[in-house]
């Protein structure tokens, strides 16, 4: 149950801080929002705020921000179509009731002559059985309702497409960067709570019955030099330690102000064909929120980068499909994690934020890389692609994406049964 608890806390963090990148950027931008969902597939929560229908969907394997524009808008009006229009207070048309009319008796029933609900914000047509054409002016917030649903109209300078390169380019990184500062953010707190690794030469926690407890070293210990070679980072100490199995060595110490050299000799530890020294002694760890800052952007870049390496990787053939995880492995992971404690399942979230923010920046189909290149090939070309093709690569993209995902899916099941 815990690992439950924590899976769906971790992927609801995770999806939540992505989507509301892109939704913050899209709003600051002043797109119409019409859904923010956590999850695919069917709804099992929705509510409605303002003009955003915020949902919880069954399928746990991402979310979306939906954007108008980004999609072929529904609204349409024809020539002809008899259609209900009721009214606000400044006598724009705030409903445009499409069928089940007769639910609506305020209504008043016109024949469709000729609308643009995108530039001029008009409809123009006639009352049932007369002739003189009205012409109407529509609210930039009125509702296009069919089956008794109601769909807000997106006005152009309402659209994804109506924006800047700048904007839309930012609207779709915004989702990728929030990762970014997700895992810059969690590894701070590790950092500021837990604390981070000293760089410095000086002794954590003494292991008991060890070579290190035995030959007299207390934990603040700082090593300032080994067999003569001065000693300032723990990677030399370490080192030197490793190197020299069953070889004594004279450490220079320095303890509250005063200066001490201490022998010992590591212990032999056998490895597969290695043999390397180890005297028992535990890194020191340093509690500050001030360095805990460029340990955080550190980790974070060297996370980036291995997940990067690994993604060139599978591209050039060294990974096969078979070694990718999908959620089943997550979750199979995200078990062995909160079994391990609390600041190992913080790390192991931290990883798989900035895992979503690198992968979501590829530049394929139906992720936000690919849709920002499209917006590069614009750039470049002078003129967007038709709305059309692109909606095409990114279907296929998207279909391709869901089919992995089921490949991915179907071998973590058959790993459980290996």
């Amino acid at each position: 149950m815990n690992t439950i608890i924590a899976f769906i806390l971790m992927f609801g963090l995770l999806v939540f801080v992505h989507e509301f990148g892109h939704f913050i950027f899209a709003k600051k931008a002043g797109m119409l929002v019409r859904e923010f969902a956590i999850g695919f597939g069917p709804k099992i929560f929705s509510i409605k705020k303002a003009e955003t229908l915020y949902t919880i969907r069954i399928l746990p394997m991402g979310g979306y921000v939906r954007v108008a524009g980004e999609d072929p808008e529904i609204i349409d009006l024809k020539p002809g179509q008899h259609i209900g229009l009721t009214f606000n207070q400044e006598k724009k048309v705030s409903q445009i009731i499409i069928n089940h009319k007769a639910k609506y008796p305020e209504a008043q029933v016109i024949e469709v002559e000729r609308s643009d609900l995108d530039h001029e914000l008009i409809i123009t047509g006639s009352l049932v059985g007369e002739d003189e054409l009205v012409t109407y002016s529509v609210a930039d917030n009125a509702d296009y309702i069919m089956d008794e649903v109601a769909t807000q109209i997106a006005p152009y300078n309402r659209q994804f497409a109506s924006k800047t390169k700048r904007q839309r380019a930012m609207q779709l990184f915004a989702g990728p960067l929030m990762n970014f500062v997700l895992t810059a953010l969690l590894f701070f707190v590790m950092g500021s709570l837990q604390g981070i690794p000293s760089e410095e030469a000086r002794l954590g926690e003494i292991m008991p019955d060890g070579p290190a407890e035995a030959a007299g070293f207390e934990a603040g210990d700082e090593i300032l030099a080994i067999n003569g070679e001065p000693i300032s980072k723990w990677i030399e100490f370490q080192t030197s330690v490793r190197d020299n199995p069953d070889q004594e060595l004279f450490m220079q110490v320095e303890r509250a102000g005063q200066e001490l050299e201490i022998a010992v000799t590591p212990q032999a530890i056998e490895n597969q064909d290695t043999v390397y020294g180890q005297i028992g002694v535990m890194q020191s760890i340093d509690k500050s929120p001030l360095k805990a800052i460029p340990y955080s952007l550190k980790e974070t870049y060297e996370w980036s980068k291995l997940i990067i390496v690994n993604v060139a990787m599978l591209v050039s053939g060294q990974f096969s499909l078979d070694m990718l995880g999908g959620p089943v492995a997550i979750y199979g992971a995200t078990d062995q994690m909160v079994q391990s404690g609390f600041w190992t399942f913080i790390h192991w979230t931290a990883a798989l934020s900035v895992n979503l923010g690198v992968i979501n920046l590829l530049p394929l189909p139906a992720l936000d890389g690919g849709r920002l290149l499209f917006i590069g090939i614009e750039a470049v070309r002078g003129k967007p692609i038709s709305a059309e093709k692109e909606g095409l690569v990114h279907f296929i993209g998207f279909a391709l994406l869901m089919l992995l995902m089921i490949i991915v899916t179907w071998n973590d099941i058959q790993r459980l049964f290996m």
